[in-house]
């Protein structure tokens, strides 16, 4: 499930030391994914949304998304069809400061909105990019009802994000699995 995972900062004199990974950690919070892959994006503007994002089977990917520099508002919207909760979404603040990650797994779309400017996001993946099972839903969508935290000059968008579907006229490749999405704990 969609889980937001708190690691802790060792501090002194010198700075801060901080386990960003450990297998062992996240298993405790149930979360067994192997992860593959490392991802980091800069985003020069406040306002840049990456997403809503997603790898269809059979290179679907959960996600592990940690903010190292600025911060963002993260997002997880579940696209499981069957679900009770689908086109549903949780959020959290995800900042170099707070320390905290957002676990996505598969069956979600993932996307964020930087809050300030030269942020940078890196984020473990459990699968390879594969340009072919790449996917996604329209940020704007209504149905899914995000309430974007933006700057008075607006998104800052790819072309390819602004051309998505929308959740109506996605076919979802992602099968519920029992477990709705729920809301984050702290």
């Amino acid at each position: 499930m969609v889980t937001l995972v708190k690691t802790r900062r060792f501090g002194d004199d010198r700075g801060w030391f901080s386990e960003t990974y450990s297998e062992q950690a996240l298993a405790k919070l149930g979360i067994d994914d192997r992860f593959v892959q490392d991802n980091q994006s800069f985003s020069a503007f406040a306002g840049t949304i990456r997403g809503l994002h997603f790898q269809r089977p059979p290179h679907a990917q959960a996600k592990l998304v940690r903010c190292t520099r600025g911060s963002i508002m993260d997002y997880a919207v579940d696209v499981r069809r069957g679900s009770p909760t689908y086109g549903k979404w949780v959020s959290a603040l995800l900042s170099a400061d707070n320390d905290s990650q957002l676990y996505v797994p598969v069956g979600f779309a993932h996307a964020f909105v930087t809050l300030e400017p030269d942020t940078e996001v890196a984020y473990k993946v459990t699968d390879v990019y594969a340009p072919d099972c790449d996917g996604g839903i329209l940020w704007s969508d209504a149905a899914v009802g995000i309430d974007w935290p933006l700057p008075a000059t607006g998104a800052v968008l790819s072309d390819k994000d602004k051309l998505l579907p929308t959740l109506a006229e996605f076919d979802s490749p992602f099968d519920y699995d029992g477990e709705p999405l729920g809301a984050l704990e702290d």
